[in-house]
This record gives structure tokens, sequence and C-alpha cells, in this order.
């Protein structure tokens, strides 16, 4: 029931999130802004940056709470010496008999790519989360990203059936949207107004 409840908070916390990163990477969290949006408005202002998520959850489950706002101030390419071991002490708390998971990554290689919180894209290739052959070459709306990051988690080497004990821990079973995307930009489903 202890996992049912950790995979029920995570869920609950998290909200899909775009990340993007700023090329000129700061130690801060305060970015200048001064440009004009798609449709046309002046945009100008001093605006900080509060969290970071790039992949969806996993700042929520692996960050631990008095180190939020390290990890959200730290640019990607010092969060894996920064926080890997951290990441790794809770992978482990979460799944004890972690080994290897579905990638044949093992605990340190996986909380090392964990740790360096971006949003790969593949420019020449398939954009997907997973699709059964390629992994975390960018997101799409409808991908299962809870899902998969669970299957990674809990599944063991043999994804679905490597770690019986936790069959019920890798998938969050919300298999789709409520809503249909939009077909334009920000091609995400209206809001719920109720």
């Amino acid at each position: 029931m202890k996992f049912r409840t950790i995979k029920i908070a995570a869920l609950s916390l998290v909200v899909a999130a775009t990340a993007y990163n700023c090329s000129n990477e700061k130690m801060d969290n305060t970015y200048e802004i001064e440009g004009v949006d798609s449709v046309g408005n002046t945009i100008k202002g001093t605006y900080i940056q509060e969290d970071q998520m790039a992949r969806p959850a996993v700042n929520t489950v692996f960050v631990s709470s008095g180190s939020k706002d390290a990890f959200n101030t730290t640019v990607p390419s010092n969060q894996g010496a920064a926080f890997q071991s951290m990441f790794q002490n809770n992978l482990l708390a979460l799944n004890p008999g972690y080994t290897r998971n579905a990638l044949g990554l093992d605990a340190a290689t996986f909380t090392s790519v964990l740790a360096t919180d971006v949003l790969t894209l593949s420019l020449d290739g398939t954009t997907t989360f997973f699709d059964g052959t390629n992994v975390l070459t960018g997101r799409a709306l409808a991908d299962d990203v809870i899902t998969v990051e669970l299957i990674l988690i809990f599944g063991g080497p043999d994804a679905l059936t490597g770690m019986p004990q936790n069959v019920g821990l890798i998938d969050d079973h919300v298999d789709g949207n409520d809503v249909a995307f939009s077909s334009s930009f920000p091609y995400l489903a209206s809001p719920h107004l109720q």
C-alpha cells in the first residue's frame, strides 16, 4: 500500500510541464525577458524560475524536499554531479530490489540520466518518450510518460515480468487524456472550467 500511496502522491503533484533550457545558463533563477509572443504581444520583465521539470515526476519523486530549491536553480549541466547520489538513494528507497531496468541500466547509471533533468529531442528521428523502440527522444503529448517512468523504476530488467512483486506499480492506468488535444498551437486540451 505504501508504494501505491507514493505513486498516487507523485501523480497528483505532477502537472505535465514543458521545460526549456536557456542558452545562457546562469546559476540563479531570474531571467530578464524582452520580446514578442506568437500573437504579437510585447513581453518584458524579470521572471523567476520556481520549478524545473523536464521529465514529469522526476523532480517530484527523486529530489528530497529540503533540496527542491537547490535542484530547481541548478543548471542542468551541473545537476548530475550534484544530485545523482540523492537520486540513487531515493530510487533504492522506492525499490530496494532494483538491479537493472528494461533499458539495462543499473541504479548508478539510471540515476545519472535522471539527475540531469532535461528533455532531449531527436531532430532527425521519432520524437517520443518511449514507443517500444525509441527512448527519451522527446515527448509527444499523448505519450504515457508516467507509466514509462514506473516501468523503468519498478519493472526490472524484463520490464513487465522482471519483478513480480512490483507488477501493481508499473502502470498508472491513465491511458490517455480525457479531452482531445487541439490541432493548433498550443495543442493542449482546453482546461476544465468546472
